[in-house]
């Protein structure tokens, strides 16, 4: 086992947890999961799988992995979602950086996370865009509060780079994707008025177009094919939703109507 603490935060994932735990179980000290109400088997499923859950109430994305973080009693911390999975060739990278000590000096590393659809069978490398610290030593970095930006900051020290892939898949089906676009929309619109004020009508008008080709080109999307048209729409259909909700509640707060 290696000297490194996982914490998962989730709600009603029984059907997609045992996939995260079981990627992580066998090569490292302990699994947390932090369950935030969650009405399915969900606590159930993680503590049979061997992991140690503990329950604590939605205050966000920031707030939740600062509870996970504070749990973990190992300075190294692997913080995978629900709906991800840890790849063998990554669990492979993982356990050499610490078995010949290459991890001593660093304070974590950026994982790069592989989305994948329902509909798709496997990924492409070329579409990987994020590189997100997700393994990291909490004495020297640790997540922000943040309620909607979930992201480590760093206090110092080196941070590397691995090459094994962080599985992500992110959605059950398109109609779950919707569900969560329209969820994850509202507190991003709330985010950006409180930020930025109202987006310009030029701003709602650009977004969908350009997401589409940021999406299809920029992330090489294309190379998926028909499925890359897909993903690229939906993830401007996100954008614009993003925009067109912090336009309305921006109105609304103008017109004293925000309650």
């Amino acid at each position: 086992m290696l000297p490194i603490s996982v914490f998962i935060i989730a709600k009603n994932e029984a059907d997609r947890i045992p996939v995260a735990i079981r990627s992580v179980r066998e090569w490292v000290d302990e699994v947390i999961v932090i369950d935030s109400g969650s009405e399915d088997d969900t606590v159930a499923v993680s503590e049979a799988l061997g992991a140690r859950v503990m329950s604590n109430a939605w205050r966000g994305y920031g707030p939740q992995k600062l509870f996970g973080e504070a749990l973990c009693r190992q300075d190294w911390i692997l913080n995978i979602d629900a709906d991800e999975e840890v790849s063998p060739g990554l669990r492979t990278e993982i356990e050499a950086l610490f078995e010949h000590g290459l991890a001593d000096d660093m304070t974590g590393y950026r994982l790069p996370i592989l989305p994948l659809y329902p509909f798709q069978q496997s990924g492409h490398r070329w579409t990987v865009t994020n590189f997100p610290i997700r393994l990291y030593r909490k004495s020297r970095a640790g997540f922000s509060d943040s309620t909607v930006h979930d992201s480590v900051q760093v206090r110092g020290g080196e941070v590397g780079k691995l090459r094994g892939m962080l599985i992500h898949r992110s959605f059950r089906s398109l109609s779950h994707h919707f569900e969560k676009i329209n969820s994850y929309t509202s507190a991003q619109a709330i985010d950006t008025v409180s930020r930025k004020g109202a987006p310009s009508a030029l701003v709602l008008v650009l977004t969908p177009p350009l997401a589409f080709l940021k999406s299809f080109l920029v992330r090489r999307e294309f190379v998926n094919g028909v499925n890359g048209v897909v993903i690229s729409y939906m993830y401007a259909i996100q954008r614009f939703m993003k925009v067109a909700k912090a336009r309305e509640l921006a109105r609304l707060k103008a017109l004293g109507q925000d309650r």
